[in-house]
């Protein structure tokens, strides 16, 4: 007899299906398997333990009971499990732990521990786990760049260099100048992460499936034990909401955008064509048929790093989009294998970044020569009319347009005699300004030192952003390395109190 579906099993065939079907464990669960053991065994180990001792705690398991479970998990056979290979008896690494427990203490036991909890809280805490481990790696790894561009920045607070608009020549300013804008950069992308561990370091151990429980847990002293800094408070929220993983994406995306934006200068400047810069051998390549090539490869594979990193941001931000507020898989196993690749990806890039800045040659001479050559210098010019002939600036501004058109390719003394040339058919009369000021006013030097007020390219005040700058980087220091020893400190108290327990007569 067919289906009424028409898609030609019989009912026998619908009766003695079983799951997992062979399809859905060869596309799904066994990668899953795979990723599980990869990325989550030792947080879900560690869930397990802290549920376990809340459960004793509260009184909702016995002393006894609690102390078989932890005795059982102590004697898993760690390496035994990461060689597993799946093989459809179970669905996934949280029913092979359980089937692996049940085999070492009574099963009834065993399944004790699943007393006031789901899979989907379990879930959710072991991303939160893990991701916060990740945003630590990468947080060391932006304070790193960011340090190596500052050690780079107060050797050139006097490196002449042109700045750039609309990728043209623009005006003088100094490499340090430069360079201090990518330190401020990687600090606002520093500050964007730690609000995303803020968001990731809440527990949402006790929302259960969705709704919490009845019984009487301890929800704080889980998350205590789990190095957790508070509580994902609303239990709906705890599973439903994505933003914990989200947030952590759109920092990674925008600090790799800004990274990727600087490697593109670095990249031109490395030019036969620019010869600003130059990246010592261990960090350029040869070519295979041209003896001749210095490639700068390390650029090269830090912008596709960044990009791939910004790509599998975008990817977290897509693969979440519109699904529902709920409990959904979306945003579950498929998805982290994901989220770890693109902090592989940022961190790399980041790493690598900060090798090629340390090891980077800066052709002092030939920017400078850039920056005295054009126009570059003559806002100054304008400027000093402003102030000198008491002119207003749209209109010393059109008097000096008329001067630099005039003049054609740069020459500084034609072009202060067109500027007088002109002056009484624009300005309406001679300029009364020594022709010193304005040969002065056209000196790139001047124009730096000049420019002087907050975030200005002259030396006294970007070394007094580099002693700002440094401040910060102290503190970012101290963040970090105080991060990381709550992380230790937890596991030890985690040890200690089962420990405790264990021996417990």
């Amino acid at each position: 007899m067919k289906s009424p579906k028409g898609f030609g099993r019989t009912e026998a065939d619908l009766v003695t299906e079983k799951f997992p079907a062979p399809l859905y464990a060869q596309t799904v669960l066994n990668t899953n398997f795979e990723d599980a053991k990869r990325y989550f065994l030792a947080a879900l180990l560690e869930i397990h333990y802290a549920h376990t001792l809340m459960l004793q705690r509260q009184g909702i398991i016995s002393t006894q009971d609690a102390q078989a479970c932890l005795r059982a998990l102590d004697a898993l056979d760690l390496n035994k499990i990461r060689s597993a290979c799946y093989d459809g008896s179970c669905e996934d690494l949280f029913f092979y732990i359980e089937q692996r427990l049940a085999e070492i203490i009574d099963p009834d036991i065993a399944g004790k521990m699943h007393t006031a909890r789901s899979r989907n809280d379990i879930d959710l805490t072991l991303y939160r786990l893990c991701l916060r481990a990740e945003v630590l790696k990468i947080a060391e790894a932006m304070v790193d760049a960011r340090s190596a561009l500052l050690a780079l920045a107060e050797q050139h607070v006097e490196s002449l260099m042109p700045a750039y608009t609309h990728t043209q020549p623009a005006q003088p300013t100094t490499f340090g100048h430069y360079l201090m804008a990518a330190v401020e950069f990687l600090g606002r992308d520093f500050k964007r992460l730690r609000a995303a561990w803020s968001t990731i370091n809440r527990s949402p151990v006790g929302a259960c499936a969705i709704t919490t429980t009845g019984f009487p847990i301890d929800r704080n002293y889980t998350a205590e034990l789990l190095g957790f800094e508070g509580l994902q408070i609303n239990s709906y929220g705890a599973i439903a909401a994505v933003d914990y993983v989200t947030e952590a994406a759109s920092a990674i995306a925008v600090c790799m955008v800004n990274l990727g934006k600087l490697v593109q200068d670095l990249q031109q400047w490395c030019t036969a064509e620019f010869n600003f810069l130059r990246l010592r051998d261990a960090y350029v390549q040869t070519s295979s048929i041209m003896p001749q090539k210095r490639n700068p490869v390390s650029l090269e594979h830090t912008r596709i790093l960044a990009s791939k990193a910004f790509s599998q941001a975008q990817a977290v931000l897509t693969c979440t989009h519109n699904t529902p507020f709920g409990d959904i898989v979306d945003s579950e196993d498929d998805l982290q294998p994901l989220v770890f690749a693109m902090f592989e990806d940022a961190h790399r890039a980041l790493r690598l970044f900060a090798g090629v800045i340390r090891n980077c040659e800066v052709n002092r001479e030939h920017m400078a020569r850039k920056a005295h050559e054009g126009f570059l210098t003559v806002t100054e010019l304008a400027d000093t009319l402003v102030r000198k002939e008491n002119l207003s600036f749209r209109l010393s501004h059109r008097l000096v347009q008329a001067a630099v058109a005039a003049t054609g390719t740069y020459d500084r003394e034609r072009l202060i005699e067109n500027l007088q040339r002109l002056a009484p058919e624009i300005a309406g009369g001679p300029l009364k300004t020594p022709v010193e000021l304005l040969q002065q006013a056209l000196d790139p030097k001047h124009f730096i030192n000049i420019r002087s007020i907050i975030g200005g390219p002259a030396p006294k005040t970007v070394l007094e952003e580099i002693r700002n700058a440094k401040r910060e980087t102290e503190e970012m220091v101290a963040w970090v390395a105080g991060k990381t020893e709550q992380q230790s400190a937890y596991r030890e108290r985690l040890q200690r109190a089962k420990n405790q327990l264990v021996e417990q007569v």
